[in-house]
Order: C-alpha cells, then sequence, then structure tokens
C-alpha cells in the first residue's frame, strides 16, 4: 500500500512549495490603504437627495446601490446615503433601474 493518493505524482516544486520564479521565491506583501469615507473627510451632515452627480456616484449602471466595503463609506453615511438614493428614486430624479 502507498501513502500517496491516487492521481497525485511526484513534487516537482522545492521543499516549502517553492515555485522559484523572477524573485526567488520573496512573497510579496503590498500594503492596502484603508478607504476613508469621502463624506466625513468633507464634513457633510446632510446628503442632499436633489445632488443627483453626487449620488450617481455610488449607483452602477445597472441601478443598484453600492455597498459599504465597495463605496468606501462608514456605516452612518451608507445608512444616509441609501435613504437620499431611494428618496431620489420616488421622486423620479433617478431610475430605479436600467430596463
Amino acid at each position: 500500500m502507498s501513502n500517496t493518493s491516487p492521481g497525485s505524482g511526484p513534487r516537482r516544486g522545492g521543499p516549502g512549495g517553492d515555485r522559484g520564479g523572477a524573485h526567488g521565491g520573496k512573497k510579496k506583501f503590498f500594503y492596502r490603504r484603508k478607504r476613508v469615507c469621502k463624506f466625513c473627510v468633507e464634513k457633510l451632515e446632510y446628503i442632499d437627495f436633489k445632488d443627483i452627480k453626487l449620488l450617481q456616484q455610488f449607483i452602477p449602471e445597472r441601478g443598484k446601490i453600492l455597498p459599504r466595503r465597495i463605496s468606501g463609506t462608514c456605516s452612518l453615511h451608507q445608512r444616509k446615503l441609501q435613504i437620499a438614493i431611494k428618496r431620489a428614486r420616488t421622486m423620479a430624479l433617478i431610475p430605479f433601474s436600467t430596463d
């Protein structure tokens, strides 16, 4: 009986799974900058539902509201943004969808 699982051939990489490469197998880690809330930086307390240019930055072509992890807003301003977008939709300033 062999200790290898079926279909697994001999290991070709070096010890530790080093794939070689141009950098000698060193792993590069890059530092991702933390996103800051656009509204907190500008110190906006009220998000106006009539400001269509501002609201359309947070709505893709399909008409959905972007989540916090993509838009980079804080939780407080994400809630205010959501309310402003919904008000603008009911006032027919922006469409519900792009059908």
